[in-house]
């Protein structure tokens, strides 16, 4: 009869121990580790895979044949892009985010729109009358998609073998289980159990699996943080509900860029891609406005052009407030450092609150110049012009750093109508500046700019 122990398993990063920690080692998250009652099973005794391969033998590297497989068109341009240009075979990918974000909806109108591929839809959470609701408001014309309700990891490589699918899709992994683990389905010992046995299933039979793992804010249920050394991609699907916009990030990728980001449209009948998202976090009612400047972001290989909004007042009570949306808290302290010790602006005993519009989190460093002129513009209430554009990283001295890729935030301003760009002067050596229609202005320091933006 097999020995069953207890063990701690740490929620966030899947560390287990002996006995209970206040502080995990390993993470370094406070009351994470929650107590688990396992099986001590045979070496062998492992979740079958349905697959039965020979042992592996050492092999020369120059003796390995590599065939050049051509990646899954999607149908989906914003995920081909985050995914690195199309689905890997054999890859194993989850998708994870919170609950109700959408990640069911994104990958079921996805395998709809793949008529030429047979898919599984392995669904643990909802019934098959339920499923079919969803996809005819998703799409008029179902695609060869199967669907099966089952939690049981064993069961699930039967209906496999039968219908030999091309594609697997598992919603969501955290209601699986496999009868080789004594312990509910959503424990961690149950999710990494199933995730490693389906990753050798993957391997083993070249058919890619996209896996849906759910998450919260207070951790309680194993998500992707659990799996991320187990599976090939992971894709964070992130947004605020109460904005339409949606943001698929790649955390992840052993087969691609983690650089990249898709924007999505949440509709009634689904989410819709948005391939110019410039057009559409400009709101473009804020002419004569104080306090909003336009940043021209890089986030992967695409530019866009996002409203930085600042409103700066006197503060109410004692200790003046510092809030911002969408940005880094800590930069924005050191700009405001920045604006008072360098350029000699007041701010100490003012309220300062900045907004990315649209719902967006911007990481790219080359928007500290739309940042303080928001913030500046909104202190001296003071409109920016409708037509200035700008981008620059802002140093402690209080110059104005150079920026990665300038002809492509130039070209995505320039196309939205644009007519003057505020640019770092180090960033205008050796580019070609015959063709555009754009004024450029180049700053070496914050004065400079604030002169060229307000005269």
């Amino acid at each position: 009869m097999a020995k069953e122990k207890t063990v701690y398993v740490c929620r966030n990063c899947g560390q287990d121990s002996p006995k209970w920690i206040g502080k995990c080692p390993s993470c370094g998250e406070w009351n994470t580790y929650v107590e688990e009652i396992i099986r001590k099973e045979a070496p062998h005794k492992r979740p079958a895979s349905g697959i039965e391969t020979p042992k592996a033998v050492p092999l020369a590297l120059n003796d390995i044949e590599t065939g050049d497989e051509p990646r899954i068109d999607m149908h989906d341009e914003e995920l081909n892009r985050v995914l690195g240009g199309g689905l890997v075979p054999g890859s194993l990918v989850l998708i994870g985010g919170e609950p109700g974000i959408g990640k069911s909806t994104l990958i079921l109108q996805t395998v709809l729109r793949m008529p030429e591929k047979r898919v599984l839809y392995v669904s643990g959470e909802e019934s098959a009358r339920q499923f079919k609701l969803r996809a005819d408001r998703l799409s008029k014309a179902p695609g060869d998609c199967l669907i099966v309700c089952e939690t049981s990891l064993e069961q699930i490589y039967v209906h496999i073998r039968n219908t030999r699918p091309d594609m697997v899709v598992i919603d969501s992994i955290q209601t699986l289980s496999t009868e080789s683990i004594e312990s509910s389905p959503g424990s961690i010992s149950q999710v990494r159990e199933c995730s490693a046995s389906i990753l050798r299933f993957a391997k083993e039979t070249h058919i890619p699996v996209l896996l849906i793992g759910h998450i919260n804010k207070e951790g309680s249920i194993a998500g992707p943080k659990v799996l991320e050394h187990i599976v090939d991609t992971v894709l964070q699907f992130e947004g605020d509900q109460h904005y339409m916009y949606r943001i698929l990030r790649s955390i992840k990728n052993r087969f691609g860029s983690t650089a990249e980001l898709g924007i999505y449209e949440m509709r009634q009948d689904g989410l819709r891609q948005v391939s110019n998202p410039s057009e559409l976090l400009l709101s473009g009612e804020h002419e004569g406005m104080s306090g909003v400047a336009i940043a021209s972001a890089i986030e992967g290989v695409r530019p866009f052009l996002i409203e930085t909004q600042a409103l700066v007042s006197s503060a109410v009570y004692g200790n003046p407030q510092r809030s911002s949306t969408g940005f880094d808290i800590r930069r924005m302290n050191m700009l405001l450092a920045v604006l008072e010790k360098r350029v000699g602006f007041k701010l100490a005993q003012k309220d300062v609150f900045l907004n990315i519009a649209g719902g967006l989190k911007v990481n790219d460093p080359a928007i500290d110049l739309a940042v303080i002129s928001a913030i500046l513009s909104s202190n001296m209430d003071t409109a920016i012009g409708s037509g200035v554009c700008m981008a620059g990283e802002i140093g402690l001295s209080g110059e104005i750093r150079p920026v990665n890729r300038i002809e492509q935030r130039i070209g995505e301003a320039e196309k939205l109508g644009f007519n003057q760009f505020i640019m770092p002067n180090h960033n205008l050596q050796g580019m070609t500046t015959g063709k555009l229609t754009i004024e450029l202005i180049p700053v070496r320091k914050v004065e400079e700019a604030f002169r060229a933006i307000f005269g």
